[in-house]
């Protein structure tokens, strides 16, 4: 008997007229759908006229029970497609275990192409003519995200970024604290009714983003690395006043190292050391 194919479908991130006909074709034609949430998955199948179709819940937190029944239906020949809640999947959203499971068992694995937020951001950014990184979404804390924030302000092309509304004002001054004159701009609610493009540099964005309620998805496009540009170099009198700053404010001394970590790009062990001899 012949296996099956998974198909991984990007379906619209907001306008449902963004929706390919092979996808449609493809949602049509499969045996089974597997979702991040069967919910939208299904409205979006009414949507197109599609019912009766099986729609299994494949989310991030899907067992390897789950990976392994999935992957059984593709080796006993049906075919499945595998859809995110919007844009494409396994691009910060589920499927790569999925995916990597079906490569295994030796069952194609075939893309259908369509709508991506990260790709709708680049084009109407205007800041980016090569290539880019895309970070996805940021760590929410600790040392995985002051290494996530290196990574982005060290990079010399284009970096694109998801960002939750409620962390998006502390995102912009985290990066706006190491390049603040970097130009950058904030796609909400791309191809939906209420669609915002915000230009500027990233201090300018960090500041009117602090005075503002954020709602709806976010990408944030921040412009490449200008020729010539330098991270900037930070003298011990400045270091020493800017630890007097914050510990002046009530902060933990971990919490000084940290913020400081990020704006000055130093190591936070070394910086912790500091603050601890300046508070005494």
């Amino acid at each position: 008997m012949a296996k099956g194919t998974l198909y991984v479908v990007a379906t619209p991130i907001g306008n449902l007229g963004d929706v390919t006909l092979r996808a449609i074709e493809t949602l049509r034609s499969a045996g089974r759908v597997l979702a991040e949430d069967t919910r939208r998955t299904r409205s979006l199948l009414a949507h197109l006229g599609i019912t009766g179709k099986p729609v299994d819940r494949l989310d991030a937190h899907a067992s390897a029970e789950t990976i392994a029944r999935v992957v059984a239906h593709l080796a006993g020949g049906e075919d499945a497609a595998l859809c995110t809640d919007a844009g494409t999947p396994v691009v910060s959203d589920p499927g790569t275990e999925l995916v990597r499971a079906a490569v295994a068992a030796g069952i194609q694995v075939v893309p259908v192409p369509g709508p991506s937020a990260v790709m709708a951001a680049l084009s109407v950014s205007g800041l980016v003519d090569g290539g880019f990184r895309f970070l996805g979404f940021l760590p929410r804390s600790g040392r995985a995200r002051r290494e996530a924030i290196a990574r982005a302000t060290s990079a010399e092309e284009a970096v694109v970024l998801f960002e939750a509304p409620q962390r998006l004002g502390q995102t912009l001054a985290d990066l706006a604290a190491i390049m603040p004159d970097r130009d950058a701009m904030i796609g909400r609610e791309l191809t939906k009714l209420h669609e915002e493009l915000i230009r500027g540099r990233l201090r300018e964005l960090a500041d009117g983003a602090a005075t503002r309620e954020w709602l709806g998805e976010i990408t944030l496009v921040v412009a490449p690395r200008p020729e010539g540009e330098a991270q900037r170099a930070w003298s011990d009198d400045e270091i020493d006043r800017r630890i007097d700053e914050e510990l002046e404010k009530g902060r933990r001394a971990r919490e000084v190292a940290d913020a400081l970590a990020l704006e000055t790009g130093m190591a936070r062990r070394d910086l912790y050391t500091r603050v601890v001899a300046r508070r005494r």
